[in-house]
């Protein structure tokens, strides 16, 4: 009998709640749970129809706090991940959804688990509307990443770019450092910005990637001290060990017509750090293909 693990699992998780669980070959695993009515706090909620307060919804749209459904047969997916370890979601409006947001769409996610452990999220967004109307969206994958100590992190790939500071009434500046460090609470929407991104941890000596395709800006989020004492469902010295990076479609909102699609992907990966002189030496991983 061979021991070999299936690479999707269809389980029960919290309060009888359908969970998915994915495996790779050699024994990474990622979980889904959710424990409604709240917003998952931590993995990678997803923010649509609006990122953040970016208009009438609330915060970060609704598509994060619903029930998705497993797609059995869905259309042509183009990846160029040949895993098993996937599963496709669907979700579609519901009445409720349709009184806050009335556009009729298809939203349709492929979250696969690569050989490594790499982790690829694409979303596939089509307006079914039959009476001719556009919409118009924001969107991001909002990524939690799990770093050993906040103060000795730092993100390459964002250096001199423009961003909008939301601590700042979403002023426009640009970056100056030659690098991404924290000493206090960070809010920040990156424009224009590349389709790879590095998190380096210096105590871990491990590097996050990531890489994104059809999502221009990047959000670096950490709420500091005095913000993690004031969420409810946040340690209040959590902020230590986390770290947003999120690749998103803010400050051009995509607009589709009926019939258009439009695709966002994202691909995380683990790597290894070397020192060079001290310090952490990203320029392999943002140079590497």
């Amino acid at each position: 009998m061979s021991s070999e693990r299936v690479p999707v699992e269809l389980s029960k998780g919290v309060n009888g709640l359908d969970k998915i669980i994915l495996r790779e070959t050699r024994g990474s695993s990622a979980e889904a749970l959710f424990k409604p009515p709240k917003a998952i706090r931590g993995g990678i909620p997803i923010c649509f129809p609006q990122f953040s307060n970016h208009g009438p919804l609330e915060q970060h749209g609704f598509a994060r706090n619903r029930f998705w459904s497993i797609d059995t047969d869905p259309p042509a997916f183009p990846t160029n991940s040949s895993s098993k370890a996937h599963v496709d979601l669907i979700l579609r409006p519901s009445e409720d959804d349709m009184k806050i947001w009335p556009h009729s769409y298809e939203f349709r996610l492929r979250v696969a688990l690569g050989p490594g452990g790499d982790l690829l999220l694409t979303s596939r967004i089509r307006n079914t509307n039959t009476d001719g109307k556009l919409f118009t969206f924001t969107f991001a994958y909002h990524t939690y990443f799990s770093v050993s100590d906040i103060s000795e992190v730092r993100v390459e790939g964002l250096e001199t770019l423009d961003y909008l500071d939301n601590l700042q009434n979403k002023e426009r500046f640009t970056e100056q450092g030659d690098a991404i460090t924290f000493e206090i609470e960070v809010d920040k929407i990156y424009l224009s910005t590349p389709t790879k991104i590095a998190i380096l941890d210096h105590e871990k000596k491990r590097t996050f990637v990531i890489r994104k395709d059809g999502l221009p800006d990047a959000v670096v989020w950490n709420p500091w001290d005095k913000k993690a004492k004031a969420m409810a469902d946040f340690g209040d010295d959590e902020y230590k060990h986390m770290l947003c990076v999120e690749a998103a479609a803010i400050e051009k909102p995509i607009t589709l017509k009926p019939g258009e699609e439009w695709r966002g992907r994202q691909e995380l990966s683990a790597v290894p750090s070397s020192y060079c002189s001290g310090q952490l030496d990203p320029q392999r991983v943002l140079q590497s293909s």
